[in-house]
């Protein structure tokens, strides 16, 4: 039954992820550069609801959506996306793995979004990224970024790297901290499976730009992993 019910849901959601995806091509081409955000991150509330996995969230009415601001979170599956995609609030980038913008359409997809590339294993390539991450914030739109570098394997939060840290100390805004639950019982890394079950976004307390100026790089960092920990419900 659960291999049944797992192709019923790659199938499914591989046609959501591709009309999400054309549908941004094609809003990118012809609107404004945010106008279309609205109506993108309805088609991946849809995705959730036709895949039958209900979303709770929680915290995301006291943030201010016209206010940039820098979203970490926990990385755990290949729903993470666009799970955020659909509830951070405001105008909001991504930083992928640089592999993903070469799949097909989706790469183009998220491409002509603004999202940004970043190739971990380059020092040189990851500064480059995170100059142009900058540049974005600078634009009055938030960024999300996934301290953690590569999803979970055991559902547990791995070590945090550094350079997001350094980022967020030169960017100038508050950093959020971000808590997803269930995505782990949903999808993991090393099964095809899908699990259809409850999914729960929780955003933390803001972390206020002086405080994040004033902590070193590896304070601020062990502060937000204590953050997000505290946010993800564990099994």
């Amino acid at each position: 039954m659960s291999a049944l019910v797992s192709a019923y849901m790659w199938t499914v959601g591989l046609l959501l992820i591709g009309w999400f995806c054309i549908n941004s091509i094609v809003a990118s081409l012809f609107l404004p550069f945010g106008a279309y955000d609205p109506y993108i991150k309805r088609i991946l509330r849809r995705m959730f609801q036709f895949l039958f996995i209900p979303v709770q969230v929680e915290g995301r009415r006291e943030l201010d959506p016209g206010r940039p601001c820098l979203y970490m979170s926990n990385h755990v599956s290949l729903f993470d996306m666009p799970l955020l995609g659909g509830w951070v609030p405001g105008v909001v980038r991504s930083v992928e793995a640089e592999r993903q913008f070469r799949w097909p359409l989706y790469g183009l997809a998220v491409r002509r979004l603004g999202n940004i590339p970043i190739r971990r294993e380059s020092v040189f390539s990851s500064m480059a990224s995170l100059r142009t991450a900058l540049k974005r914030l600078g634009r009055r739109q938030s960024l999300l970024i996934m301290p953690e570098g590569s999803r979970t394997l055991d559902g547990k939060l791995r070590p945090f790297k550094r350079l997001p840290f350094l980022l967020a100390k030169q960017a100038g805004v508050d950093l959020v901290p971000v808590g997803m639950s269930g995505l782990f019982s949903l999808k993991s890394k090393r099964s095809w499976l899908i699990r259809p079950g409850p999914l729960k976004i929780k955003f933390g307390e803001l972390i206020p730009a002086a405080a994040v100026a004033r902590l070193s790089i590896d304070e601020l960092r062990d502060l937000t992993r204590e953050r997000i920990q505290a946010l993800v419900e564990w099994p």
